[in-house]
């Protein structure tokens, strides 16, 4: 044959072969039926079979309004680490896949004075379920996994106290916080510094609420399984995996997984807790990085707004538009998350979870959120598909105070009228230590006052 005539003929074979894959690209491509709960987000007539809609062309997301100013919220982020009200904070905000603002503000520790800025690194505690959503959306897109996939299929020994329970429970379940538990099972016993295995293994005996995919109660341990089923289907870790097709390719170049990786950042904050003097550093509480899924990821102001621009579609050659309209699907109602702060009993209409993120009604504007805390440590993300924008905030103390600026943002994103949201404190109460507490220098003894965290329902 000749040499025109070969590269023809591999051309030709080429084509042929993609056209023979596409199909089956585009059926796994993040589009697995999910089971979800009888709700209003079941698409009606379909026994509560969730699909993810076909993520149609986005037009240009419409401009700000005039009364959006950037360097305002900057300024009301100094404002609450002056005086040290929160030692410090760092803020990521986007529109239209630009960057508007990804700084720092305050110190990285009360006792050294170094500044926060966009490098400086914070643990991001359950913003870190979003992550897990996501790379399990990548294996699906690869055909390593289902939606749908068994979790028995993954991990033949994985027990709950009714067996078929076990063998019913889907990835998709896992990550949605349908596997049937009680609320926060087994977190009690994490913050007592039992091991992640061990605690596995007491899902066995532990009562269940209801079938697996059939309610919602939150979940850390039975959460980051998830990490079990991402080695069992690649091989690798779940933290290699999360850099490798997460971090990296994103540009999240101060992002890490872990105690060790948050200590050895060049630059990051000191998590902080109250003592009678004021805001006292403490070291890392290390449990809850026993569940790298739910709580494991450390990132930066300057990571965050990376993270935003791919969650909100600006990113398809990482993370393309079917995978992002199935993650940010909701998969069953979480009615008690209208209820609690201020913000959240004013402004949201509807509320549920879907894979690794809530999913509220906001005023009428569908918000795309996860919230996060454990010791010393608190954050929030959110976005508002129809404007392309996003938000991050981090901060390292256990004060509820930032928490006000997001729906301060938000309002002011939609054009609604203010309301004072901030300078109040809205969220969970903090935790304190005692003055013979008030500088501990190494992790503190479980049961201690210093020791009381919590990865809360957020």
């Amino acid at each position: 044959m000749k040499p025109d005539a070969k590269r023809r003929s591999r051309i030709v074979s080429r084509l042929s072969a993609i056209a023979f894959l596409l199909p089956m690209t585009l059926g796994t491509t993040a589009q697995t039926s999910l089971r979800g709960t009888p709700s209003q987000h079941a698409a009606p007539g379909s026994h509560a079979d969730v699909v993810a809609p076909a993520a149609p062309a986005r037009p240009p997301a419409p401009p700000l309004p005039g009364s959006f100013d950037v360097r305002q919220f900057e300024a009301m982020a100094q404002a609450l680490v002056a005086e040290q009200r929160v030692p410090g904070l760092a803020m990521a905000i986007v529109h239209n896949g630009r960057v508007l603002s990804a700084r720092g503000y305050g110190v990285t520790d009360v006792s050294a004075g170094q500044p926060v800025d966009a490098h400086t690194v914070f643990r991001l505690a359950s913003l870190s379920k979003s992550f897990a959503g996501t790379l399990t959306g990548l294996l699906v897109n690869d055909g390593s996994l289902r939606w749908d996939s068994k979790l028995s299929q993954y991990l033949p020994n994985f027990r709950l106290s009714d067996p078929d329970a076990a063998r019913r429970l889907t990835v998709a379940d896992v990550l949605s916080h349908r596997v049937g538990l009680t609320h926060n099972a087994f977190d009690r016993d994490l913050e007592q510094y039992v091991d992640y295995r061990t605690l596995t293994q007491k899902m066995a005996y532990a009562p269940l609420r209801c079938l697996p995919g059939t309610c919602y109660g939150y979940q850390n341990v039975a959460f980051s399984l998830i990490g079990d089923v991402v080695f069992a289907a690649t091989g690798d870790f779940y933290a290699e995996e999360v850099q490798r097709r997460l971090l990296k390719p994103l540009g999240m170049n101060d992002a890490s997984l872990g105690l060790e990786g948050i200590q050895a950042s060049p630059s990051w904050a000191r998590p902080h807790v109250r003592g009678r003097g004021g805001w006292v550093s403490v070291m890392p509480k290390a449990t809850y990085y026993q569940v790298l899924p739910a709580a494991g990821v450390n990132a930066s102001a300057s990571d965050m707004a990376q993270w935003l621009i791919a969650h909100t579609g600006h990113r398809p050659d990482v993370l393309p538009a079917p995978l992002l309209a199935t993650l940010h699907q909701p998969l069953v109602d979480t009615p008690s998350e209208i209820r609690g702060s201020s913000w959240r009993r004013q402004r949201l209409q509807s509320a549920g979870y879907a894979l690794g993120w809530r999913v509220y009604d906001y005023a009428g504007h569908r918000l795309v959120f996860h919230g996060g805390a454990v010791q010393g440590y608190r954050g929030m993300i959110a976005m508002l598909p129809d404007l392309d924008f996003g938000v991050a905030l981090m901060w390292n103390s256990e004060s509820a105070l930032p928490s006000g600026l997001l729906p301060t943002m938000l309002d002011r994103a939609l054009g609604l009228p203010a309301q004072r949201w901030l300078d109040e404190e809205f969220e969970s109460p903090t935790y304190f230590v005692e003055a013979s507490q008030s500088k501990p220098t190494a992790p503190a003894a479980p049961g201690s006052a210093a020791s009381a965290s919590t990865a809360a329902p957020n």
